[in-house]
């Protein structure tokens, strides 16, 4: 109760939905790392926008928990040792040898993504082939059927409008629409018995944790996890690839030329132009950050976005350079929630970038129709007209 007194009295440093700081979040967010790095907003709760402070919350699981919902969210909203558990069992499914064995059915879905898009025509590579590539990737590697790509498709639409505007009801609506796909391939695998498919969704219906099988609660939450993580940012990365080497046309030589350098390009524009914005905590109790009094039981949001841009860890932010230290790129998380499927992610981008640039000699903008920036909670393009020959 007395943290919401203070928080009902207390000033906003910023309004993270205004029309200015949505109209380019990137700008805005580097803006806001030089005017004020801890700010606080009604919306977000206190927003962290330097490097250092987002490390500093990542790595201090004792003062900041990821227990930031009444919703399960294995095991991205767990702590230690709750936490620990979970995280093993399905550190198991992104193994490297798994991701690896992976590769021939990426490719032949990318290929055959890329040849279908139009050449010397207008296309929106958003559209055409980013949210196209994301889904049946994203279906593939977990032994979905084709039928889910548009239903799935249309509910990341849906559950990114409810996010946004923090429609309490539309995002229960929008979770209990995924929770009846998911329970639709659970039981198919119960029935089918030994005869089930040999994939992820089946071994997670075997799957045992402190010797229980997982509740059907608990495997809805991994896949979610997994399915929302997946779709919305590989489609955001995407995007974002194709449009810095539309408008960095000398990068997109050299890479044509030397394919063997797309690992580090690509998580070095992943850097600059972040897929995936923020991401959330709850102070354990009072905690100070640069001169600002955080009460036990407030959020706070790392605002990815910025604190991979932060000038202090990354000299001449915006200029793209594949000597920089890895450890310092935050693009995949850091410490006990790094992303389990980065290996996985790594594996698909290189894979569709690779195919996009062995198969088109130029990608380039056009004129008079540019790029349709997307909004918070996303990254990355909502539209992205191009030509491709």
């Amino acid at each position: 109760m007395t943290v919401k007194t203070e928080l009902t009295k207390r000033e906003q440093d910023w309004n993270p939905r205004s029309d200015l700081v949505l109209s380019n979040q990137i700008k805005a967010y580097d803006a806001m790392r030089q005017r004020c790095p801890v700010a606080y907003s009604d919306y977000l709760g206190w927003s962290l926008f330097r490097h250092e402070d987002v490390v500093r919350v990542l790595d201090d699981h004792e003062t900041f928990s990821s227990v930031v919902s009444r919703h399960l969210s294995v095991p991205s909203g767990m702590d230690q040792p709750e936490h620990t558990a979970y995280r093993k069992l399905i550190d198991r499914h992104f193994e490297p040898a798994r991701v690896e064995a992976f590769e021939p059915q990426c490719r032949a879905i990318s290929r055959d993504l890329v040849s279908r898009l139009q050449r010397n025509a207008e296309i929106d590579l958003v559209v055409d082939l980013a949210r196209l590539f994301a889904v049946r990737i994203q279906c593939a590697f977990l032994g979905w059927p084709d039928e889910l790509h548009e239903p799935l498709l249309q509910w990341v639409r849906k559950n990114h409008e409810a996010t946004l505007a923090r429609d309490v009801e539309a995002m229960a609506a929008v979770a209990l629409e995924f929770d009846g796909y998911i329970m639709a391939l659970l039981d198919a695998r119960r029935q089918a018995g030994a005869a089930a498919p040999d994939d992820i969704t089946t071994d997670l219906v075997r799957e045992k944790i402190n010797g229980r099988p997982l509740k059907d609660d608990e495997i809805v939450s991994i896949l979610r996890n997994w399915t929302v993580g997946e779709l919305g940012t590989i489609t955001a990365c995407v995007g974002i690839l194709a449009h810095y080497l539309a408008e960095h046309s000398q990068v997109q030589k050299q890479l044509r030329a030397n394919l063997d350098q797309l690992p580090s390009a690509i998580d070095e524009i992943l850097r600059i132009r972040a897929p995936l914005i923020s991401n959330r905590r709850v102070a354990h109790r009072p905690v100070e950050i640069d001169g600002r009094k955080i009460a036990a039981g407030e959020r706070i949001t790392l605002m990815w976005a910025s604190a991979n841009r932060d000038e202090a860890v990354f000299e001449d932010t915006d200029e793209l350079r594949l000597d920089r230290d890895p450890e310092q790129n935050l693009l995949y998380g850091r410490g006990i929630h790094v992303c389990p499927g980065a290996g996985l992610s790594r594996l698909e981008l290189r894979v569709i970038m690779e195919e996009l640039l062995q198969a088109t000699e130029t990608m380039a903008f056009i004129p008079g129709r540019p790029a349709t920036l997307a909004v918070y909670p996303a990254g990355g393009f909502a539209a992205l007209p191009m030509r491709i020959a």
